[in-house]
Parts: structure tokens; sequence; C-alpha cells
């Protein structure tokens, strides 16, 4: 997908992305065996992705001198698309059934999609030599080979791993572990609102996980990548061992688990800035396509979670992601740092 980017602009890559999307929808609403379903989650997948990829892709072309604050923006509102519908769909599935919706939103969402990938244009070159940075831009452009034959690389790689697994466990485990210390039922009042417990918090940690994404952007454009990256990372690391701590108390693990949510969610801002400021702007949709594999590699990991917490309990599984979180902001400041 980014290599198509690069090469044709993201007119073509965004409005194919627009009918795999609507075109999987569609097959859903038909589908009546499991293989179909999984057919069309294939498509959905890659019509999803040519479409988020391209966007973040074309941000950082487009901004050059505020790349945290463009992949951040674009990011938030890929969620924001969900937290939208989320209420308009399951409506929807309440009166018409799931495969009345699947079709309606397939359509919606493929016509809509075709229609707004029309407006885009390939970024025009531009050049940040005479914006005065506080990190290091490179000046050469890496295709994607060369880039993975870079050492730097594979350390920027591995500190998306460790973040994004400590975060993807948060968001695996965070409903098992409301259970088990008999939270998750429990009615909460804030906002006017009274809920379960769990339901108030994974809607707060939403929120938190989408304002996140351009708001250290924004500040790692003015302070730097690493820098934001030292801080933001062992921040998730102490409130990882904050929930472990005190999480037992309502109102310790709504704030710690918001805590941990508003602290990963930057990953989707700063690492393809970072990308872009250290291997070029020329190829910065399959460059940033290449490192956001490192979320799939994280989602390996994450299974990991229930085997420390049978051996262990949730203090193991808090323990070790706290670890390899904090260790990555470590080795952005005293490892990254040097090599770019």
């Amino acid at each position: 997908e980014g290599w198509l980017v690069d090469r044709f602009g993201p007119r073509p890559v965004v409005a194919g992305g627009a009918i795999c999307a609507g075109l999987a929808w569609v097959m859903n609403s038909y589908a009546t065996t499991l293989p179909e379903l999984y057919v069309a989650s294939v498509i959905a997948g890659i019509g999803a992705g040519g479409v988020y990829g391209t966007c973040v892709g074309n941000a950082l072309k487009w901004f050059p001198d505020k790349r945290g604050l463009a992949a951040g923006l674009t990011a938030a509102g890929f969620g924001a698309g969900a937290a939208v519908t989320v209420i308009p769909i399951a409506n929807m599935i309440t009166r018409s059934g799931y495969e009345h919706t699947f079709l309606f939103f397939g359509i919606l969402q493929g016509v809509a999609i075709f229609v707004l990938a029309l407006l885009l244009n390939k970024p025009v070159a531009r050049s940040v030599s005479g914006v005065k940075r506080k990190f290091a831009v490179t000046k050469t452009d890496y295709t994607p080979g060369q880039m993975i034959k870079a050492p730097v690389f594979w350390v920027i790689y591995v500190s998306f791993v460790a973040v994004a697994a400590g975060g993807l466990m948060a968001t695996a485990q965070i409903g098992p572990i409301a259970k088990d210390w008999g939270l998750a039922k429990l009615p909460m009042t804030m906002f006017g609102m009274t809920l379960p417990l769990l339901t108030m918090t994974l809607s707060i940690d939403n929120i938190c996980n989408g304002f996140t994404r351009p708001l250290c952007g924004f500040i790692s454009d003015k302070i730097g990548r690493e820098n934001t990256m030292f801080a933001i990372f062992i921040g998730e690391g102490l409130a990882l061992l904050g929930l472990m701590e005190y999480g037992q108390n309502p109102y310790a693990f709504m704030t710690f688990a918001a805590l941990i949510f508003l602290f990963w969610g930057e990953i989707f801002s700063i690492f393809p800035a970072i990308c872009a400021d250290t291997f070029g702007s020329k190829y910065a949709a399959a460059n940033a396509g290449t490192l956001y594999t490192a979320k799939g590699t994280a989602s390996l990991i994450v299974p990991i979670a229930s085997v420390l917490a049978a051996t262990g309990g949730w203090n193991l599984v808090f323990i070790v992601s706290a670890v390899i979180t904090i260790a990555a902001g470590v080795s952005a400041k005293f490892i990254l740092a040097p090599m770019r």
C-alpha cells in the first residue's frame, strides 16, 4: 500500500480502499458461513489499511514541519469515525438486524470514502531546512529496503513493539482485571451519568486514547521526539504500576486506566513522525507502513499476558508490561537519540 501511494499518489489507493471496505461490509451482510466472514474481513482489513496508511503518509508529506501534530490529528480522526458510528450501528442492529446494518453502512462508507478520495492530492515537495528544529531531520530519502538495513530502524521498531504491547495488554485485559477485582459492575456516577465502572472506564479510556494522539504529536514537534517518548513511555510504565498498587479502589482504577490509555495512544502520532524525520519524506507512506507492522508484532505478545496471569497473577502482568515500557522510554533518550 505504501509503495503504491509513493508511486501513484494517494487518490487511487484511497479509492481502492473505499471499494474494498464497502464491498467487504456488503459481503458480510450476505455471508452465511464462517469462511465467507473471514474472506470479507481480510478484504475489509486491506481497505481500512489502504485508507488509514495513505492518509497518515499523506499528512507526513504535507506538513513536514508539523509531522507529529499532522499524524496525530489523522490518527485521531480514524478513531473518531468509530466513536460517532458505534451508537447508530448498535441501534440499527437492534431495529433491523446485523445484515441490514452491514449493507447500509457498507454502501455509505464505501461511497463517502470514494468521493473524499477524489479530493486528495499528492503532496507538493516541501523543504523544512528553513525551520528551526529541536531534533534531527534527515536530508536523505530512504527506500523501505534501505531503511530496514539501518540499525536505527530496528531500535525504533523494538520501541514501538514494547510500548504497543503494554497498551494492547491493557486493552485486552482491563475487562478481566475489573471482573477479578469485583469492580466491573460497580455503579459509578460521572458527568451526570451513572454507568457500570467498566463501561465508564472504557468510555473515558477511548477519549484519552484519541485526545493524546494530536496532543503528544504537537508536543513532540516542540520538544523533540525522543524527549517526548522518554517522558510518555515512562509515564505509561508508572501508570501500569499505579494500577497494580492502587487499582482495587474504583476511583484509582479509573484514573490509572485512563492514564495508561493517555500515554499509550501517542504511538500513532510519534512513531510515524520519527520515521519520516529519520528516513525522509519521499517514501514516507511505505516506510511508515513498514514500521506499523510493529503493532502486529506486539499483538502476538499480548496472549503472553494470560499465561503470566495464570502463573503469577495480575501483578506479574503489570510488572512485565511496566518494565518493557519504561525500558523503551530510557532507550529512546539514551540509545535512539544519539543514533539519530
